[in-house]
């Protein structure tokens, strides 16, 4: 196989996600092209060309694919009827828009798992205003089918007396599990076929946003937990035959069963720390997979920690960050800004990872780093 450099690559999507592909895509001198809404967005800067419109329009997103090599995405909230056109034409559109299209759809996305035996947690399909038909079904977790994202778009219903609160769109009632611990498994596929996963990683959430504050690799879990959340995420992507990334999040219950939460067709949140944790990162295994490069070695260099870096809550403007040369004189800590102007309460602002020789080491120096480190305006 030979390889030439100046592919390009155009992105949906100008984010952090969209920043630290870059970080990586200029070791291998592919030139990226970006289309984001935000003129603004962390992308701005670092890409080969910055196109200021909606991943979201038809006509936009066709015409940004006209010309370009690959075409992926770092946000599945995108127009999959263009990105199907711009496939028939020839060009490379990894992940496939077949596969955007499904897991843009959380009810499809469940009953693609009960498709294929892949054990998921008990669910109902409502359409408009039914949640208060579905009371014996509580308590559950309701998600809108579409637009959810970070959090957003998911809401706990316990009894009849939250039916108030429902979202009154199309959603998916998931029973709720009795949790031990949620999961993550980032794995590959390229378009040959290779498939390799990273090591399970685990997960502790911020209870106010519902987003990950911690992360941990490896995951304190069994070996049997190990490898069946392993054959889990490889049999997802599998089955899906995506081209790229995909991250399965995962539920570990009381009762040692390894459950399948949802999928992002993308690098995600629960695979940051592999930038300086694991051989390769999950960011220059999404490029190699979707270039037509052979995929990377994904073991564990050394144990890690992964702190996000949210807004605090009460501060909105320009982001001010305190602590950050105290944290910065850490050992084996690793700061990544998002380059993000505003800050608001809870708002991805970056993350750190630290790395240690241990992983109660690195959840110590953590700690210590999320304590120190405020992002104020």
């Amino acid at each position: 196989m030979s390889y030439s450099p100046k592919t390009k690559l155009g992105i949906l999507g100008g984010g952090q996600l969209g920043r630290m592909l870059i970080q990586e895509t200029i070791n291998l001198d592919i030139d990226v092209h970006i289309l984001d809404p935000d003129d603004n967005a962390p992308c701005k800067n670092i890409a080969h060309a910055f196109t200021v419109g909606s991943f979201k329009d038809y006509n936009t997103v066709l015409n940004f694919g006209q010309g370009m090599d690959v075409i992926t995405i770092e946000i599945e909230h995108v127009n999959v009827d263009a990105l199907e056109v711009l496939e028939s034409q020839g060009i490379k559109v990894y992940p496939q828009p077949n596969v955007i299209r499904l897991i843009q759809d959380k009810g499809a996305q469940k009953q693609f798992y009960s498709e294929h035996n892949i054990p998921t947690s008990e669910y109902r399909l409502i359409g408009q205003n039914e949640a208060a038909n579905h009371t014996d079904f509580f308590p559950v977790f309701q998600k809108l089918r579409q637009g959810g994202y970070d959090g957003k778009g998911v809401q706990a219903l316990n009894s009849a007396a939250d039916v108030g609160k429902a979202f009154n769109e199309p959603s998916v009632l998931e029973k709720a599990v009795d949790l031990d611990k949620e999961l993550s498994v980032i794995v590959a596929r390229n378009a040959a076929g290779e498939i390799k996963s990273f090591p399970t990683v685990e997960l502790e959430f911020n209870p106010i946003a519902n987003l990950v504050e911690f992360l941990f690799s490896p995951a304190n879990v069994a070996t049997q937990v190990e490898e069946t959340a392993q054959k889990l995420a490889k049999k997802v992507a599998e089955k899906l035959e995506i081209v790229g990334l995909l991250a399965v999040e995962l539920f570990l219950d009381k009762e040692g069963n390894v459950l399948v939460n949802e999928v992002a067709p993308r690098p995600h949140n629960s695979g940051h720390q592999s930038i300086e944790g694991n051989y390769t990162s999950q960011f220059m295994q999404h490029i190699r997979a979707i270039i037509g490069l052979s995929l990377g070695n994904t073991e564990i260099v050394k144990p890690s920690v992964m702190v996000n870096l949210l807004g605090e809550d009460g501060f909105s403007g320009i982001a001010k960050y305190e602590g950050l040369e105290d944290v910065l004189a850490l050992k084996g800590v690793n700061v990544h800004l998002y380059g993000k102007q505003l800050t608001k309460p809870y708002r991805k602002m970056g993350h750190v990872t630290v790395v240690s020789e241990t992983l109660e080491e690195a959840k110590t120096i953590a700690k210590t780093v999320q304590q120190t480190l405020k992002v104020k305006a």
